[in-house]
């Protein structure tokens, strides 16, 4: 079973492991990986598996009952020692994205009521999709100037685990969103923003995150489009 640390230090860029099995021709298995697999509206890492004489492509990460990467070309053997390399501008860029996202959330529901439903990033742009019946443009003006103040606030960012039971004891269920993980999940990761003692926003989270808000740079919200009856969805990139 492959080891996860792609959550333990989301800044390692580079480490060895070996290849417990292959499946089909071109999916690897480690005995752990700090590459991140897609899911929770977060992309896949990319970047190469190598030997002192082969390298190889990693262009997908998924997460099943294993996490599979699939490389270019057949797999290295089982039993194999590779070096992981991940694609540095690429897993900055979720990073940033996705601390955005957070803010983008937790203002929404501040200054809109307005519970998220759904998101996704890339490396260049992001969307998040809230509960709510239309924004005007003086609303959009709102959002992004709320959001640039709180990255030039340079607030801290940090995570840790609960057992899900302490974490729907003592936590605000609006904020955590709890409700939407599997029962099967009894260990919560949970990622702050801002002081300790009173956050600005507290979510479950299972992807990975910057430091401090001021690593984000500045936000644009770039507009916005209905989402079916009562849901808008806010477009955004970071400069």
């Amino acid at each position: 079973m492959t080891e996860a640390r792609y959550l333990d230090d989301a800044t390692r860029l580079t480490f060895e492991a070996t290849v417990e099995s292959v499946r089909g021709t071109d999916r690897v298995v480690l005995d752990q990986t700090y590459f991140y697999p897609t899911g929770g509206g977060q992309p896949h890492d990319t970047g190469t598996l190598s030997t002192a004489d082969t390298t190889w492509t990693v262009r997908e990460v998924q997460k099943r009952d294993r996490i599979e990467h699939v490389v270019a070309g057949d797999a290295p053997e089982p039993g194999t020692t590779v070096t992981g390399r991940i694609d540095a501008d690429r897993r900055r860029a979720h990073m940033r994205y996705h601390t955005a996202q957070h803010l983008l959330s937790a203002v929404l529901l501040d200054e809109f009521d307005a519970e998220t439903t759904g998101n996704q990033l890339y490396a260049d742009h992001a969307h998040l999709d809230c509960a709510y019946e239309r924004f005007d443009d003086d609303d959009l003006q709102t959002i992004e100037s709320r959001l640039n103040d709180l990255v030039a606030s340079d607030l801290p960012v940090r995570w840790y685990t609960l057992d899900r039971d302490d974490a729907e004891a003592t936590l605000d269920a609006e904020r955590t969103r709890l409700d939407l993980l599997p029962d099967s999940i009894r260990e919560v990761r949970i990622v702050e923003i801002g002081d300790e003692d009173d956050p600005f926003d507290r979510t479950a989270c299972a992807g990975t995150h910057v430091q401090s808000t001021g690593e984000i740079g500045s936000v644009v919200v770039t507009g916005r489009t209905t989402q079916g009856s009562s849901h808008e969805r806010v477009d955004f990139v970071l400069e």
